[in-house]
């Protein structure tokens, strides 16, 4: 079973407000994907907020636990995305299917060719704003 996934309030509602914003044909399903995963999050209090939670502008080490690959992201708004400095926007499947997640934690990540499981093996915050 997946782990239930913790946001800030602020993350929170930034990300609502940005799913609402950006929900076009081209990225509907990681929208609402996105959106399923706040309908099930525990919101918690930014002071409260475990430090290696990934949140918007985390920087966060995965690997693929059948390949032993990791590789190394950060996650940004999607005015900020850049593939080459492996800057990847928050409504791309690889960020929804990790935000909100911990180090330790072990997610299915779905694409085409199949399901692919993730481990979370480091969360950077330092590039966090905390507002």
């Amino acid at each position: 079973m997946k782990p239930t996934p913790t946001f800030c309030k602020s993350d929170y509602q930034f990300l609502r407000e940005l799913i609402l914003k950006s929900k076009n044909s081209t990225n509907t399903k990681e929208a609402n994907q996105l959106s399923q995963e706040l309908d099930r999050a525990v919101i918690s209090k930014e002071s409260e907020l475990d430090s290696s939670v990934i949140r918007i502008n985390s920087i966060v080490t995965i690997e693929d636990v059948k390949a032993k690959k990791q590789m190394k992201i950060q996650i940004v708004l999607p005015s900020a995305a850049d593939v080459k400095q492996s800057k990847i926007s928050i409504l791309a499947p690889l960020s929804v299917a990790i935000i909100g997640f911990k180090e330790n934690d072990e997610v299915d990540w779905e694409l085409p060719a199949g399901i692919k499981t993730l481990k979370v093996v480091a969360v950077d915050n330092s590039a966090v704003s905390h507002s």
